[in-house]
């Protein structure tokens, strides 16, 4: 059944879901933020997406974030919430100012909240938000697992995961945003889809440590690159966020799975989380690289572990993380906080059982 469905955020994740979207038959507007001017205008213009650098399905009307009203209007039978972890706050705010009645909300923003000694899910709490403020109990899912945007962009195959506290509406939305090369799968897992969702960023930083630590080593005789070391980080990774998924009640299937291992895997092959890994390789402090290389990126595996910080070491100390299984996650928290060199503590790697 065709939808009308507004997207609020016009970064490539949020715009990247528009073929499949369009595909599947329905009406879809674009809503960009109030940093994104200037992709609007080019949509507008030209129909492609500067950032994407493809150009979006022909119908899609595009606006500029004070027109949020005006495409929703009436019609719109979903929200689709593409805005950046540190832009919720931001969409919370214009949903509040703007919702009548409790649309559907599915969203692509990866992230968690901190609270004292837990972590919160970024659905629950735009769910919670919203209904604190307004009343409206709205139904929220959210998408996870491995999808490169600007491969998703040009219909390339990709696979992901549907997640909501309600498994019929999962469900539901797997049909409605189903292609023959988008691939959805509904799961009721919120806490496990959602935790690999935004720890995959932190610990792809770490990943991408040991290929710009092979940069600046001596040359090996036989050209030997430094694989070995990005796949005990990668191995332990995926074990931390297991020890993250438990302890809040989520489900192993998910981190084996594509919101763990596939979304890990694809994120590590490249992108800004990764650079900061290979600038920390190198030998530069966080502080170092934001003032530098990569001083005007945002670099959301960074800024979650630097909010969640005092959340996790709480947890640690109450003991429902287990310290001693989470060795990289410990590494990485004091690269970030104190502007300490990153090494990977490989000898406690097997250390916590």
């Amino acid at each position: 059944m065709a939808q009308t469905i507004t997207i609020l955020g016009a970064g490539v994740m949020g715009s990247a879901m528009l073929p499949p979207l369009t595909d599947a038959g329905h009406s879809v507007r674009l809503v960009g933020t109030h940093l994104d001017r200037a992709i609007i205008e080019a949509v507008r213009a030209t129909g492609r997406h500067p950032k994407l650098a493809a150009t979006l399905p022909a119908g899609v009307k595009a606006f500029h974030h004070d027109e949020f009203a005006n495409a929703l209007g009436q019609d719109t039978d979903l929200i689709l919430l593409g805005v950046s972890s540190a832009g919720i706050t931001w969409a919370i705010d214009r949903l509040c100012e703007t919702l009548k009645k409790p649309l559907p909300i599915v969203m692509i923003t990866k992230g968690m909240a901190p609270r004292e000694a837990a972590l919160a899910t970024l659905p629950d709490v735009v769910q919670e938000e919203v209904g604190k403020r307004l009343g409206l109990t709205p139904p929220v899912a959210a998408i996870g697992g491995p999808c490169i945007a600007g491969e998703l962009a040009v219909r390339r195959p990709t696979g992901t995961v549907i997640v909501s506290r309600d498994l019929g509406l999962a469900a539901r939305l797997c049909d409605l945003f189903a292609t023959d090369y988008y691939i959805p799968r509904p799961s009721l897992d919120m806490a496990g889809v959602e935790i690999c969702a935004a720890f995959k960023n932190f610990f792809a930083i770490a990943v991408g440590w040991a290929h710009g630590r092979m940069e600046v080593m001596p040359e090996a005789e036989n050209k030997a690159r430094n694989n070995n070391a990005a796949a005990i980080i990668f191995d332990q990774a995926v074990r931390e966020m297991l020890e993250l998924v438990r302890a809040m009640g989520g489900s192993a299937e998910s981190v084996w799975g594509m919101p763990g291992v596939g979304d890990l895997y694809v994120t590590c092959q490249a992108g800004r989380n990764s650079r900061l890994g290979n600038q920390l390789g190198r030998g530069l402090t966080y502080a170092e690289v934001k003032a530098g290389p990569m001083k005007e990126d945002t670099i959301e595996g960074a800024e979650l572990g630097i909010a969640v910080a005092k959340s996790l070491r709480a947890m640690m100390a109450k003991g429902t993380l287990p310290k001693a299984r989470v060795p990289l996650m410990r590494a990485l928290l004091e690269c970030l906080t104190e502007n300490r060199p990153f090494t990977p503590p490989f000898g406690d790697f097997h250390g916590g059982g």
